[in-house]
């Protein structure tokens, strides 16, 4: 048999001195097929041949035109490939001439009486062709044809749909979203059934070619947000994307600032709330969060659950999970201002108590704070990394065994030990694990500012992390709206949430196309409800 094209072209391009792309499909880019089946086999052998779970199945279609499968064993169902493939395509049925199939006709016959699979696509460039086997599909080609299916067959296993791990609710919906992407955008559009919701998807990575979606509401989402977004998605140029952590990182305005400037969440419904408002979120195939742009800080304290409970409730967690943020970030900073520089703010039996605990510390009260505090994220890490049963005990020691015997050795005081201990508890209630991870990590730099100046070092430290945020924006909205720019509507919605039907209009910052959400003649409804029950009338004797 006389050598392949494909294979006289591998050898030229070994003799000549071209330089090899990153990729060995970046070769072939505008090579198609030429209705040589064995050509077509010898092309596709030559990238993917090396994998023993690919597989190649030749066959004739009715007995008359010889034709082969291509497709990945891990990545198919196979008995959708031997019931719904092969059979139909070697078995004619009684309704077709087979004198009627010619190379001419064949591909429009199989694809409008033959095949019944909802997703069947024509291509004729061969890279891409590729592409389809490595993304699950299965490649259907013949002899004497120019063109070739590709069928998605593609089938994974999946975990089941469950309730989130980060993101636990008292009341509230319980669905999370899980790795694959088709399943991710199903429990979107099952909330949202609107034909204004729409999906743009994208590959991103040279390797991977990880499949990103952006979801909007058009009229809702300022186009400009929408077309901003797609445009710092397709500069990003990596070989592999393997979590929408990849693309936070590519995509956010500030990188040198531990305040994260999207919002993750795995939750469908929180998605859906921000949607609604004008924000874009972005999914990729293989990782169970949805990113949110913009994201502003006000997002950082606040829950789903504040919307699913009475306006009440909702704003009273609100404002604890507040005073708890900024407990967390400046308790240990003002504990060293005062026991170091100004214990005369103290009351006097307070200021006697912790001075006589602290009478067998050897070092400053800086020092003291700091170690704790890396002995906290220390134990916080190591309960994270181990199994679940290992770390609830690790858990139990380290706070009750290891906290009292520093104490009983003199390493901290008892009055320490309390306050990194609130502190600790404090940093939990943030809803969103990466805010509560900055204010972590800025309590160290203001701990050490209160050691070396108190508090006039605390209060420089604070001006300075509140201008940092000032000067923060997130896709062009600033990251402290509303409070800085003020937008008395957005204010409806920050530490204090008010109820529905006193925000009629989305926040202003995202510009929405559509500003309204609530119907302001409705509002009557709540304010003087209509009795329907009159009063009842006294049993008769």
């Amino acid at each position: 048999m006389s050598m392949s094209i494909w294979k006289r072209k591998r050898q030229k391009r070994k003799k000549s001195n071209v330089k090899i792309p990153h990729s060995r499909m970046e070769q072939h880019q505008d090579e198609e097929l030429n209705g040589i089946l064995q050509d077509t086999i010898d092309f596709i052998q030559e990238l993917l041949g090396d994998n023993d779970d690919f597989i190649i199945r030749r066959f004739s279609v009715y007995g008359t035109h010889s034709a082969a499968l291509f497709y990945i064993s891990n990545l198919v169902e196979q008995k959708t490939i031997n019931h719904e493939l092969l059979k139909p395509l070697m078995e004619l049925p009684n309704h077709i001439d087979k004198k009627e199939l010619d190379k001419e006709v064949i591909l429009s016959t199989l694809s409008e009486q033959i095949l019944y699979q909802g997703q069947l696509k024509r291509e004729t460039h061969l890279v891409k062709l590729v592409d389809a086997i490595l993304s699950g599909e299965t490649v259907l080609a013949m002899d004497g044809v120019q063109e070739a299916f590709h069928i998605d067959t593609r089938s994974i296993d999946k975990r089941a749909v469950d309730s989130p791990d980060t993101e636990q609710v008292i009341i509230g919906p319980r669905e999370g979203f899980i790795e694959r992407l088709g399943t991710n955008i199903g429990l979107l559009r099952y909330r949202l059934p609107t034909a204004d919701f729409c999906v743009k998807t994208l590959k991103v990575g040279r390797l991977t070619k990880s499949k990103v979606a952006i979801c909007y509401v058009k009229g809702i989402s300022n186009q400009a947000l929408v077309d901003e977004v797609e445009k710092r998605l397709k500069e990003i140029d990596i070989d592999a994307i393997l979590d929408i952590g990849y693309i936070e990182q590519y995509i956010e305005d500030s990188h040198y600032t531990p305040f994260t400037q999207t919002l993750l969440t795995e939750r469908p419904d929180s998605t859906i709330g921000n949607l609604i408002e004008g924000r874009v979120a972005i999914l990729v195939d293989g990782s169970p969060f949805a990113m949110l742009v913009p994201a502003v800080f006000n997002q950082f304290y606040q829950a789903t659950e504040d919307y699913s409970t009475r306006f009440l409730m909702g704003s009273f967690s609100r404002f604890v999970r507040m005073f708890a943020l900024v407990f967390s970030l400046i308790v240990p900073g003002l504990y060293v201002s005062f026991i170091s520089f100004n214990p005369e703010l103290l009351p006097t039996d307070f200021a006697v108590a912790v001075a006589g605990g602290r009478s067998g510390v050897p070092y400053p009260a800086v020092v003291e704070v700091l170690i704790l505090e890396v002995a906290m994220e220390i134990l916080r890490e190591a309960t994270v990394r181990l199994p679940k049963q290992i770390g609830n005990a690790l858990s139990i020691v380290g706070v009750l065994i290891v906290g009292d015997a520093a104490v009983q050795a003199g390493i901290s005081s008892p009055i320490t030990v309390v306050v990194i201990a609130i502190t600790t508890i404090a940093s939990f209630t943030t809803p969103v694990y990466n805010a509560a991870f900055a204010l972590r990590l800025l309590r160290f730099p203001l701990a050490i500012l209160a050691g070396l100046f108190g508090l006039y070092g605390l209060m420089i430290g604070l001006i300075m992390v509140i201008n940092h945020m000032l000067s923060l924006k997130s896709f062009g909205v600033p990251y402290l709206s509303p409070t800085s720019p003020w937008h008395t509507q957005g204010m409806k919605d920050s530490v204090i949430r008010f109820p529905f039907w006193w925000m009629p209009k989305r926040p202003i910052m995202f510009q929405s196309e559509n500003s309204k959400r609530v119907n302001e003649s409705k509002k009557a409804i709540k304010s003087q409800p209509r009795q329907i029950f009159g009063p009842l009338n006294k049993r008769k004797k």
